[in-house]
């Protein structure tokens, strides 16, 4: 096993009565893409807030690079760690080149400004000020402002969040890029395809608890050789005709909705068809797909993954701010 950047063992957070992470166990080696999967208010963004230092733990212990905050070490793990939060607000007259030339002074030692401006490939926006930026680039900017001091440990808290699909990809060949010259990240999302392209060990949290954990391909094995089939019908079903085919393992209903889970071949997709058939049923926007990670959250759960406009209750911004982030 390689040295390990991050250690948790039984992590605590409470606001009042709310348990906002619940004994959690983490263990984050060091060169690894560790996710943290789960919903808004799952307690993703309290539990990488706490590693970085910002809030107190109220109970277990964890560890960067072997060392606690308040052992006497505080100074050291800041410099060797950056953080891209979940929301970033810059003052309105600060250039791209200024907000990093900002940051960059935080650290003993990292990245020049040119270099920085380089790796995240905002040449033509430097001299533009922050506020005037897309999403896509204000994110280029906040990760940027976290590459500043050359870091081991790159903390990303859903990173991606509200960007197209272009800005997107050009933020995970970023983090690829840091991947593949050694450096280890610890990542936040709902989204399982960013999960599921990024990551080497993928952690599903709920409710402040960790649920499973495990690469994305074991994971979704972990459900067996299965497909699903999902459709909408106002006709009724005969739910016990169809689960007790060989070929269906379960069937749910939520509404006019079913979702079928059954083997993975073409041949249990034909069965399902030709019984519905025989029961006069016709399925409205039939899709088949094979398992992924939103469904081994639903099945642990049995819902799924909010979507990235949708918020969970308690779910919280964090807005960074230079006193937050000086080492």
């Amino acid at each position: 096993m390689k040295p390990l950047a991050v250690r948790c063992r039984s992590l605590i957070k409470r606001y009042g009565d709310n348990i906002a992470v619940n004994a959690i166990d983490l263990d984050v080696e060091q060169g690894q893409c560790f996710g943290l999967l789960g919903p808004n208010g799952a307690g993703k963004t309290t539990t990488v807030e706490m590693l970085e230092g910002l809030h107190p733990v109220d109970g277990g212990s964890l560890e960067l690079f072997g060392h606690s905050w308040g052992d006497g070490h505080d100074h050291n793990m800041r410099q060797r760690y950056g953080a891209q939060l979940q929301a970033t607000e810059l003052a309105d007259k600060l250039k791209v080149r200024e907000v990093l030339r900002l940051f960059r002074s935080f650290y003993d030692q990292g990245h020049s400004v040119p270099e920085l401006i380089e790796m995240v490939d905002l040449g033509e926006f430097q001299e533009q000020y922050f506020h005037t930026l897309s999403g896509g680039q204000k994110q280029r900017v906040a990760i940027a402002c976290a590459l500043a001091g050359a870091p081991e440990l790159l903390f990303l808290d859903e990173p991606t969040t509200g960007l197209d699909p272009r800005a997107r990809q050009r933020l995970w060949a970023i983090i690829e890029n840091f991947r593949e010259s050694g450096g280890t990240v610890m990542l936040t999302t709902h989204y399982m395809e960013e999960a599921a392209k990024l990551c080497d060990r993928i952690a599903i949290m709920d409710h402040g608890k960790i649920i499973d954990e495990g690469t994305p391909r074991s994971l979704v094995d972990s459900l067996g050789l299965v497909q699903f089939v999902e459709f909408e019908t106002q006709q009724t079903i005969d739910l016990p005709r169809l689960t007790a085919l060989a070929e269906v393992e379960s069937v749910e209903q939520r509404g006019l909705t079913y979702r079928l889970r059954i083997g993975r071949d073409l041949n249990a997709l034909r069965v399902v068809l030709v019984d519905l058939d025989q029961q006069r049923v016709v399925p409205v926007g039939l899709s088949t797909h094979q398992a992924t990670l939103d469904d081994v959250f639903m099945e642990r759960t049995g819902r799924a993954l909010l979507g990235p406009t949708q918020t969970g209750q308690g779910a919280q911004a964090s807005v960074p701010r230079a006193t937050e982030l000086a080492p």
